[in-house]
């Protein structure tokens, strides 16, 4: 059985993907511990950024740079 936050991931998945800039979508946790949705980006230009919401669901989002993720 899928907890909330796995549940919360999966429905907005998709439409955190279709933005331009991002690479990923995952689950970790913040800086105090507590869940939060991860979504990588490849980096932080501003018209990315300012798509990409502060939270899902009441979960906090948090935005890391990563790259671009290229597969081997």
């Amino acid at each position: 059985m899928k907890s909330l936050i796995q549940q919360v991931k999966a429905q907005h998945e998709a439409e955190l993907m279709a933005i331009p800039g991002v690479v990923s979508v995952g689950i970790g946790k913040g800086e105090k511990g507590e869940a939060v949705i991860v979504v990588g980006v490849e980096d932080e230009r501003k018209e990315t950024l300012s798509i990409i919401p502060e939270s899902l669901s009441g979960y906090p989002v948090e935005v890391r740079p990563l790259g671009r993720i290229v597969a081997q």
